[in-house]
């Protein structure tokens, strides 16, 4: 189990008692890896005290607020079991659907996403937007979900460990495991109102999304030939330019005619220009991405503390 955790300090105790309460009932072999993403309430003091009374509660406290997307890297570089499992801690999701997810998953899927079908969330700033997002993402990446959102999710490990996480990619691990191999399905999920504490998304969350699928759609497609898009573009470019200013040059040699103070002349300019930039861009973009690839990967957090397992003992 990975939880990240921004101040929920009223929801730990529950939600602690919740998660060991049905994975005890069903025998499950099970570590619970919690993250706390620089909360400045008593959360962490919360979960070491649960610490002490538990080995198999893991804590992991960054410096400061990274983000979830940093929260979920955290855990799952942590995870030592087959199967992650991924669930929130304001206790709007249930823990009771864990079996089934993991039931699922004996059908062969990698990913298993829950799907919040009557969702208990106020429509205008939560549900709409959501909406939006998922038919987005679902269009971009062509990975068809109703709910990218829900943070209750069952992972093979071996899955996640082809997919690299930073800024707020979260939210679009099943369509970047699925572009990895993975087998992808989604499963209807209970869902409560929240009780303790606020919601640390809104409406401004729609345009960041929209800048993700850009990103995502970009890594899906051309994150290993970024080549095929620049050239493409600065290509169509140069030769739009190029065609500008040909018939620039018959018009000035042929019928004699000025072009210096034609846009036209800028505009050819302009584009051949910009057409030569960009293939350069795609080959350095090349570089790159060839550096990347053959070089050490850097956490995208710092960790002050760790408990449990290879961290601080109690």
């Amino acid at each position: 189990m990975v939880v990240p955790v921004l101040n929920e300090e009223e929801s730990l105790p529950l939600l602690y008692q919740r998660l060991t309460e049905v994975l005890t009932e069903n025998n499950y072999r099970y570590e619970i890896i919690v993250v706390d993403d620089g909360s400045t309430d008593s959360s962490f003091d919360i979960l070491q005290a649960l610490q002490t009374e538990d080995e198999r509660l893991r804590v992991v406290q960054f410096r400061r607020n990274y983000g979830q997307t940093a929260a979920f890297a955290a855990g799952f570089d942590r995870a030592r079991g087959d199967v992650v499992i991924t669930i929130d801690a304001d206790l709007q999701n249930d823990p009771a659907d864990i079996p089934a997810l993991l039931a699922e998953m004996d059908e062969g899927y990698d990913v298993v996403s829950g799907w919040r079908v009557d969702r208990q969330d106020r429509f205008l700033d939560r549900r709409l937007p959501s909406m939006v997002a998922n038919w987005m993402i679902s269009w971009t990446t062509g990975v068809h979900l109703h709910d990218y959102g829900c943070s209750l999710k069952a992972y093979r490990r071996e899955v996640l460990g082809d997919v690299q996480l930073y800024g707020e990619l979260h939210r679009f691990l099943p369509a970047l495991a699925h572009a990895a191999g993975g087998r992808v399905t989604e499963i209807p999920v209970s869902h409560y109102p929240r009780r303790f504490g606020k919601a640390k998304y809104g409406l401004s969350r729609t345009i960041k999304v929209f800048l993700d699928i850009l990103a995502v759609r970009f890594l899906m497609s051309y994150s290993t030939r970024p080549i095929h898009i620049f050239g493409l573009l600065g290509l169509f470019s140069f030769l739009v330019g190029l065609a500008l200013l040909s018939y620039l040059a018959v018009v000035r040699l042929f019928l004699l005619q000025p072009i210096g103070d034609r846009p036209l002349t800028l505009l050819g300019i302009l584009l051949t220009m910009l057409g030569v930039q960009l293939i350069t861009s795609g080959l350095l973009a090349e570089l790159v991405v060839r550096t990347y690839y053959e070089s050490q990967g850097k956490p995208i957090y710092t960790v002050r503390r760790e408990l449990g397992a290879e961290g601080e003992a109690g």
